[in-house]
């Protein structure tokens, strides 16, 4: 097996919504991203993601995936007068609200197509958690045995 490809990449993680299919005026087919995020946020994943495969070949076996999307606090979430800027005791680690992690999960794994896997099909294994903190996603990729 080879070895484990694990990177960080900056910023707003984005989910993959739906598309929209159509036809422009002169009559050709398009296909288009419903959320305008997620496409910049699908090539951040892949610059990271190839600096961390550092030119190795796409894993084609069966692969776990672990990654932790990361999106900043809201203010709510700080205290406030003398003590602002500081973290409330009851603020929560998890974020539990939008973007859902499936839609998250399948933006990354369409960003690592081609890049650090063949095939997205090839997650077999997978760990995916949302936090509050600085915005971004710690990957991990690992082959397992088939």
């Amino acid at each position: 097996m080879s070895e484990p490809v694990s990177f960080h990449v900056h910023g707003e993680p984005a989910p993959q919504g739906s598309k929209t299919v159509g036809r422009s005026k002169a009559g050709a087919a398009f296909v288009r991203e419903d959320n305008p995020k997620t496409e910049p946020w699908r090539n951040a994943v892949a610059a990271a993601a190839a600096e961390a495969m550092a030119g190795r070949p796409p894993l084609a076996g069966p692969v776990e995936l672990e990654v932790v999307f990361v999106f900043g606090r809201p203010r709510s979430h700080y205290r406030t007068g003398k003590l602002a800027g500081q973290l409330k005791p009851r603020a929560a680690l998890y974020c539990a609200k939008r973007p859902d992690v499936d839609k998250l999960v399948r933006a990354l794994g369409d960003a690592l197509t081609g890049v650090v896997l063949v095939d997205d099909a090839s997650i077999v294994r997978l760990r995916a958690e949302k936090h509050y903190g600085a915005p971004g996603a710690f990957v991990d990729v690992r082959e397992v045995a088939a």
